[in-house]
């Protein structure tokens, strides 16, 4: 049996409206994220293979990288062994990574490169204008359905899905995809499964299984920016508090209390002001502030409070 190791990430940056990832093309031109193979005799490091194959694929230089997972389960379904023409008795170990840039900058023509907003693929997971009506009219629906006479699914789901009464979890989001798969409700279940394709779209789908390391990217993210300052690595050099805040209502997908985000902030020591304005909106003049990296060194690692506006 040989052993193949490939490498997956999940770029992200934020244009000011919405989170974007970096995508390229492949299975009848699906969206798929930056993939490729590790080889031992010419990458020293897993990270290093990653920089340098994502700069040929993409024209992208990476900046802040973290390891987001790890799969290597031997049942575990693998269709980028396809993709890395893996020989058939080939178990394939799939590392992914997380990588934050500040600006979605302009990729070179040369390469099928291009930047989508993440909603695209997970239209429920957007509740900055209010709960989508996805959710109530379509998934919910469905789901119920699915789980009707099995007490177990119904509580998955309304718990995921933030039905019936209960909270939304934001940092669900894998959790969320992997029930509307198992219900065969996206078109990467019925692709993988042979079955019929579902009567409704409920996102676009993507190449492999990159949805689901999509979705694992964005609840890992959620999850981390209330207890490490990452957010920063989506931020400019300089940058207003709205601009701050509006990013992480972006990337939780939820609006939150002004007042109780900023007074929670000033207590982060992270941030301080430059004493420059903010010029050319056409509106009020905001203070441009910057991030305190060396505040990290005398107060260790802090995220950010993120009070949530119910709806």
């Amino acid at each position: 049996m040989s052993l193949i190791i490939g490498l997956s990430v999940v770029i992200v940056a934020y244009d000011g409206e919405k989170p974007r990832v970096l995508t390229t093309r492949r299975d009848g031109d699906l969206a798929a994220l930056p993939f490729g193979a590790f080889d031992p005799e010419a990458h020293r490091t897993f990270e290093l293979a990653l920089r340098g194959w994502v700069k040929e694929q993409t024209g992208f230089q990476l900046g802040y990288v973290e390891q987001l997972y790890t799969f290597g389960d031997r049942d575990r379904e693998s269709p980028e062994a396809t993709l890395l023409n893996a020989p058939p008795d080939a178990r394939v170990v799939s590392v992914g990574y997380l990588a934050l840039t500040p600006e979605a900058e302009r990729l070179p023509e040369a390469f099928e490169a291009r930047w989508r907003g993440w909603y695209r693929h997970f239209p429920w997971e957007d509740r900055r204008a209010g709960p989508p009506a996805i959710i109530q009219q379509v998934i919910a629906p469905k789901l119920i359905t699915w789980a009707a006479g099995n007490p177990d699914r119904l509580t998955r789901a309304e718990s995921a899905f933030g039905l019936h009464g209960n909270d939304w979890p934001d940092e669900a989001v894998l959790e969320r995809y992997e029930l509307l798969y198992e219900a065969g409700l996206v078109a990467e279940c019925a692709r993988d499964l042979d079955l019929p394709e579902p009567d409704a779209q409920l996102g676009e789908p993507m190449a492999s299984d990159h949805r689901r390391i999509l979705a694992t990217a964005i609840s890992r993210l959620r999850a981390k920016i209330r207890y490490r300052p990452v957010v920063f690595e989506l931020m400019p050099e300089r940058f207003t508090l709205t601009a701050l805040q509006s990013t992480v209502e972006a990337i939780l997908g939820q609006v939150l209390h002004k007042q109780n985000f900023r007074r929670a902030l000033d207590r982060t020591g992270l941030v301080e002001g430059t004493g420059e304005m903010e010029s050319g909106t056409g509106g009020r003049p905001a203070e441009l502030y910057r991030f305190k990296r060396e505040a990290l060194r005398k107060t260790g690692a802090r995220g950010l409070t993120a009070p949530v506006v119910r709806v």
